[in-house]
């Protein structure tokens, strides 16, 4: 584990600072784009029955993080590789999360509503979550101190490229909401292409990197994002009694905001290899998986229409 450990911590993802500031733009965009899709109407449905919601964030900051925590402690993977699983967990839900709730048949009302409340809670709770399970185990510290992170600059980075364009996109829907009406949907399908794209161009450009090191990186993510997706279902199954909410809170659980992270190790940790590599692979697998997921749920509604719904 050693050796494995050493050559992680020698791998260093090649991204720009030019690249970075797009990657910052791009999350950005998406942001607005859920944010100009809100309606105030969808808050006052889904407040009537807040399960979904507190099914919805629990599962994401409390549920995830601690079964992440628990897998790490019974794996036991190279250092880099557990702190960029803990980094994972500790993001907010994808914001493509919405477009496969929808394509799912699940509560998109409840998705939408998730990412406003997701996003407003992580410049707090993804440092906190990072900080608190990254401190539980003893072996990931050599690589923890070898790092300067200051979780101020940390949860400044989150609320500036996720929580202020959304308040921008809900103003920009009240104010202009014929504007919002021509622009919306071009532009949330737009700013999801180009994330895609980018996280897939920063994996060909590190693709070295990862053909050396797949064999610890792919069944890692496959086992967490498993995990989480399930996790998400049966604990929205318990929670709120509803197919479609369950299928929304397992999707907000299992597709995690892996450009946010990519963003955060870039900044922060001076983009340390066994946490760029896992946290890459997630955000191309969690568009892989997210679009599997979303036809087995469709299929599932159609197939079980008395259950749980």
């Amino acid at each position: 584990m050693n050796d494995t450990l050493d050559q992680f911590h020698k791998v260093k993802l090649d991204i720009s600072q030019d690249s970075l500031f797009v990657m910052n733009i791009c999350i950005a965009i998406i942001m607005f784009g859920v944010a100009i899709s809100i309606d105030a109407k969808d808050f006052k449905e889904v407040l009537r029955n807040p399960r979904g919601i507190f099914a919805g964030v629990t599962s994401q900051f409390l549920l995830f993080p601690f079964l992440t925590f628990l897998l790490v402690l019974i794996l036991k993977p190279p250092a880099g590789l557990a702190l960029g699983m803990i980094l994972v967990a500790a993001c907010p839900g994808g914001n493509v999360s919405n477009f496969f709730s929808l394509q799912s048949k699940g509560n998109v009302t409840l998705s939408v509503c998730l990412t406003v409340f997701a996003t407003f809670l992580s410049p707090i709770l993804t440092p906190v979550n990072f900080e608190f399970w990254g401190g539980q185990l003893d072996y990931l510290q050599p690589i923890l101190k070898t790092i300067s992170i200051n979780y101020f600059d940390l949860a400044k980075t989150v609320l500036m490229i996720m929580v202020t364009p959304l308040i921008l996109g809900i103003w920009t829907a009240y104010k202009y909401p014929n504007f919002v009406e021509k622009i919306g949907r071009p532009l949330r399908v737009l700013s999801i292409i180009i994330l895609g794209a980018f996280i897939t161009f920063a994996m060909r450009k590190n693709w070295d990197y990862f053909v050396e090191y797949y064999e610890h990186i792919i069944w890692l993510v496959l086992l967490h994002n498993a995990l989480a997706l399930s996790m998400g279902l049966l604990y929205g199954k318990v929670i709120t009694r509803k197919l479609s909410d369950s299928k929304t809170i397992s999707i907000e659980t299992g597709i995690q905001n892996a450009g946010l992270g990519l963003i955060i190790i870039v900044t922060f940790f001076d983009g340390q290899g066994g946490m760029a590599l896992i946290t890459a692979w997630w955000g191309i697998w969690d568009i892989i998986s997210g679009l599997i997921i979303a036809q087995v749920y469709k299929r599932w509604r159609e197939a079980n229409t008395s259950s749980l719904a």
